[in-house]
Protein backbone atom coordinates (compact mmCIF):
# COMPACT_ATOMS: atom_id res chain seq x y z
CA UNK A 1 0.00 0.00 0.00
CA UNK A 2 1.37 3.25 -0.70
CA UNK A 3 2.11 5.81 2.09
CA UNK A 4 -0.48 9.10 1.99
CA UNK A 5 -0.11 11.60 4.23
CA UNK A 6 -1.32 15.01 4.82
CA UNK A 7 0.91 17.18 7.68
CA UNK A 8 -0.31 20.59 8.24
CA UNK A 9 0.61 22.91 11.08
CA UNK A 10 -0.94 26.81 11.33
CA UNK A 11 -1.19 28.73 13.94
CA UNK A 12 -4.82 29.69 16.15
CA UNK A 13 -6.50 30.04 19.21
CA UNK A 14 -7.19 27.78 21.24
CA UNK A 15 -10.66 27.72 20.94
CA UNK A 16 -10.59 27.46 16.96
CA UNK A 17 -8.47 24.24 18.00
CA UNK A 18 -10.79 22.95 20.28
CA UNK A 19 -13.94 23.38 17.54
CA UNK A 20 -11.49 21.29 15.21
CA UNK A 21 -11.06 18.70 17.71
CA UNK A 22 -14.79 18.43 18.16
CA UNK A 23 -16.13 18.45 14.87
CA UNK A 24 -13.63 15.32 14.53
CA UNK A 25 -14.84 13.85 17.80
CA UNK A 26 -18.12 14.42 16.28
CA UNK A 27 -17.49 12.92 12.96
CA UNK A 28 -15.37 9.83 14.88
CA UNK A 29 -18.98 9.35 16.83
CA UNK A 30 -21.16 9.35 14.52
CA UNK A 31 -20.05 8.01 11.49
CA UNK A 32 -17.56 5.25 10.30
CA UNK A 33 -15.28 7.81 8.56
CA UNK A 34 -13.81 11.15 8.60
CA UNK A 35 -12.54 13.32 5.62
CA UNK A 36 -9.91 16.29 5.21
CA UNK A 37 -10.14 18.68 2.52
CA UNK A 38 -6.53 20.05 1.35
CA UNK A 39 -5.89 22.09 -1.85
CA UNK A 40 -9.45 21.69 -3.67
CA UNK A 41 -8.98 17.61 -2.72
CA UNK A 42 -11.03 15.42 -0.51
CA UNK A 43 -9.69 11.76 1.40
CA UNK A 44 -12.29 10.26 3.41
CA UNK A 45 -10.94 7.40 5.88
CA UNK A 46 -12.86 4.33 6.89
CA UNK A 47 -12.14 4.03 10.71
CA UNK A 48 -13.12 0.64 12.45
CA UNK A 49 -15.27 0.49 15.32
CA UNK A 50 -12.31 0.23 17.99
CA UNK A 51 -9.13 1.72 17.87
CA UNK A 52 -5.97 2.58 19.76
CA UNK A 53 -5.99 5.79 21.12
CA UNK A 54 -2.62 7.27 22.67
CA UNK A 55 -2.71 10.81 24.47
CA UNK A 56 1.33 11.72 24.75
CA UNK A 57 2.45 15.38 27.34
CA UNK A 58 5.49 16.62 26.85
CA UNK A 59 6.85 19.67 28.94
CA UNK A 60 9.70 21.46 28.66
CA UNK A 61 11.18 24.59 26.59
CA UNK A 62 8.24 23.83 24.03
CA UNK A 63 5.20 22.01 25.57
CA UNK A 64 3.23 19.83 23.56
CA UNK A 65 -0.05 17.42 23.81
CA UNK A 66 -0.26 14.58 21.19
CA UNK A 67 -3.38 13.03 20.06
CA UNK A 68 -3.02 9.61 18.17
CA UNK A 69 -5.41 7.29 17.14
CA UNK A 70 -4.22 3.77 15.03
CA UNK A 71 -5.86 0.78 14.26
Amino acid sequence: MDLFEIAETKRMRREEAAAQLRALADSLSSNNSVSFQREGRQVTVSVPDEVELKIEVELGEENELEIELTW
